[in-house]
């Protein structure tokens, strides 16, 4: 059957999941603003110089994805199932070529000339549309231990292995919970969901322990006062941003932490000066946004008929929602910290491109199911 690119319908997308969104970002630059203007006028002699980065080049973008995925009928991504699992796996195989930069002892981005981006992150969203595809194409590939298990576990554990080499420990987390989500809410028996389970679970201990760096950090969530000046500064530093920031906060641009103390404070520690400015008031707002957000994708999910539509909702909501749970729990001393952004707020370009196309997807979703 013939799929229209563009199809006007008579419904309109779901303005909770637009609205939510419009406000996440906009907190996103908001604390963007008060994290970077130190360290953007000590690298750049220009204190906006990050903010003006993730406007002109991640949020503009990130609208363009967005409102093009926005009337693309969803459909459409079912027929080009195959180009998506080619850039799932072809991305990190680019990353070991001379067009992988390393940065931070691992190698996340790749450039070409003026132009450079995360290959993970554009993986969370390719690697999604396809599994909801290829899980969508047959019901036996949730009943079949040779059609249905052996190939997901073959292709998933082949991703994972390839972000794994590479150092992306929390893209490789990310996408593949979001992956055994989708399985398992697709219909798979549960004999697989637990095989599964503990086939992650076992890779996931291996990795950890022949890996000295991720050990290093797992030891120090259970002993965090054993190294508060090397592995455990991070951590450290984080709760006493957060532990300053009270119920009120300290107010907007007014933390110190961020200033000489706290590292990574445009990425995963943003968290914290949020919390540290805005208080337990202002955190509490955020993490009711995010609620909001992916409960509101799911409810929609929930509703429509359309496997594909509905795995690609799942699929995108856990993504969201697995990453926010190990930045926020990483950053509060919950977890151990893997350098994982915060959704929409953190700084980041290629991130911030592929959430808006994510949310501009699943709005076309609730506007055509």
């Amino acid at each position: 059957m013939k799929i229209p690119f563009f199809k006007k319908s008579k419904q309109r997308a779901d303005y909770v999941i637009i609205i939510v969104t419009i406000i996440l970002v906009g907190y996103g630059l908001l604390m963007l603003s008060s994290a970077s203007l130190h360290i953007g006028e000590e690298r750049f002699e220009d204190p906006y110089f990050y903010v003006k980065s993730q406007i002109i080049y991640g949020l503009t973008a990130g609208l363009l994805g967005f409102f093009i995925a926005l009337n693309t009928k969803y459909r459409v991504y079912e027929k080009f199932a195959i180009i998506f699992i080619i850039i799932s796996l072809g991305l990190p195989i680019l990353l070991l070529t001379p067009l992988g930069l390393e940065l931070k002892g691992a190698t996340r981005q790749i450039e070409l000339g003026i132009i450079s981006f995360q290959p993970g992150e554009i993986i969370k969203l390719t690697f999604i549309l396809y599994i909801a595809a290829w899980l969508a194409g047959g019901s036996e590939r949730q009943k079949s231990f040779s059609n249905g298990f052996i190939p997901f576990l073959i292709l998933t554990g082949t991703l994972a292995a390839l972000l794994l080499y590479l150092r992306s420990t929390s893209t490789a987390v990310i996408t593949m919970g979001a992956a055994f989500i989708m399985y398992w809410v697709s219909g798979a028996k549960l004999r697989f969901i637990g095989l599964m389970a503990l086939i992650g679970t076992i890779a996931f201990v291996g990795v950890v322990m022949i890996s000295p760096y991720r050990l290093a950090r797992v030891k120090n969530l259970f002993n965090p006062d054993a190294n508060l000046e090397t592995t455990g500064f991070h951590r450290n530093q984080s709760l006493i941003a957060i532990g300053s920031g009270g119920l009120w906060g300290v107010g907007y641009g007014q933390s110190t932490t961020k200033i000489s103390y706290l590292p990574e404070v445009i990425g995963d520690s943003i968290f914290a000066v949020i919390a540290e400015e805005f208080g337990f008031i202002g955190v509490g707002i955020l993490l009711l946004l995010f609620f909001v957000l992916i409960m509101k994708m799911l409810l929609v999910a929930n509703r429509i008929r359309n496997k594909f539509g509905k795995l690609i909702l799942i699929g995108f909501a856990s993504i969201i929602a697995i990453q926010s749970i190990i930045n926020i729990g990483a950053i509060s001393g919950i977890l151990p910290l893997t350098g994982t952004p915060l959704p929409f707020i953190s700084f980041g370009k290629t991130a911030l491109f592929v959430f808006l196309t994510m949310i501009g997807i699943s709005s076309n979703v609730s506007k055509y199911a």
